[in-house]
């Protein structure tokens, strides 16, 4: 069973349900009208209306927990996992790996086996990514368990509450410590996959950090400001360094299969406890080896 538990407090007191799952908890209109559909809300343990009222020290719960077949079909793969609460899921996804089915990839999607990994632990629902990588990028995923987890994440996302940062080796001695890039990004005119910088763009920002330089590539850390696809990318290849393996955007492949491109820091403020969290995950293996052998 996943709660929010709030004890009411002197200034909830007189006031409707309603209003404080709004004002305190930041329930959206969609889910405050899902709410109304059953016995979600009670107080002192009595099943309650949202427009009812309470008192200070009385104690509300909210059931937030969803029982609903997932769509995708569960299998038995791999799974990093790399943090789990009552609300989410983080995974460290490997590369060559797609998150969710499409037309090409029906099987061994990380969706496949994050809805496998809950059917055997009898827990039953969709499969809600809040954040999405390319196939051949590596790193964090973070998954929303109900819908107001998903909810939630959103409405941080849009206040830029959310701290996302990635690893990635770019061809060359890039020259410079620390800055950003400021450039909009579209998809070509003649294709359905590759983004280029135009001045018709979406807005997209990028702040990096020189960590090291090393015989032919550098290592950086890119914030994402703006989430645009293949962002980093297309940064990175307008700036004259592109990510070594990225043969979409015209890098080097002979040194790794795919983008050196890794999600490694992800940060969230969780909407049940109002602490921080923030999930690492490790450099993966071809990444380590490319540093490696660069070194010597």
């Amino acid at each position: 069973m996943v709660n929010l538990v709030h004890v009411l407090e002197k200034e909830d007191s007189g006031k409707k349900i309603e209003h404080i799952l709004r004002s305190r908890f930041h329930f959206s209109r969609k889910l405050i009208q899902k709410l109304k559909l059953g016995e979600y809300v009670w107080l002192d343990g009595d099943f309650i209306f949202l427009n009812s009222t309470g008192k200070e020290g009385q104690t509300l719960i909210v059931n937030l927990q969803e029982n609903e077949e997932s769509t995708i079909k569960g299998e038995d793969l791999p799974l990093e996992i790399l943090y789990e609460d009552s609300l989410f899921l983080a995974v460290n996804k490997q590369a060559d790996q797609v998150v969710h089915p499409n037309s090409r990839y029906q099987t061994g999607t990380l969706a496949n086996a994050v809805v496998g990994y809950w059917e055997k632990k009898n827990e039953y629902r969709p499969f809600r990514p809040i954040s999405r990588l390319d196939r051949n990028t590596s790193g964090i995923v973070l998954i929303a368990k109900n819908r107001y987890a998903h909810q939630q994440i959103a409405r941080q996302s849009a206040k830029k509450q959310l701290t996302k940062k990635y690893l990635g080796l770019v061809q060359g001695q890039f020259p410079y410590d620390s800055g950003e890039f400021n450039y909009p990004i579209r998809l070509k005119e003649d294709s359905k996959i590759v983004r280029e910088i135009h001045q018709q763009g979406l807005p997209s920002k990028t702040l990096y950090r020189t960590l090291k330089r090393y015989q032919d590539f550098t290592l950086l850390e890119f914030t994402l400001v703006t989430g645009r696809t293949h962002q980093i990318r297309v940064h990175c290849q307008s700036s004259g360094y592109p990510l070594i393996g990225d043969d979409l955007y015209g890098a080097d492949t002979s040194h790794i299969s795919r983008q050196a491109l890794h999600c490694h820091s992800y940060a969230f403020t969780n909407p049940l406890t109002g602490q921080r969290t923030v999930i690492h995950a490790p450099l993966p293996e071809d990444m380590k080896r490319l540093i490696e052998a660069d070194s010597v």
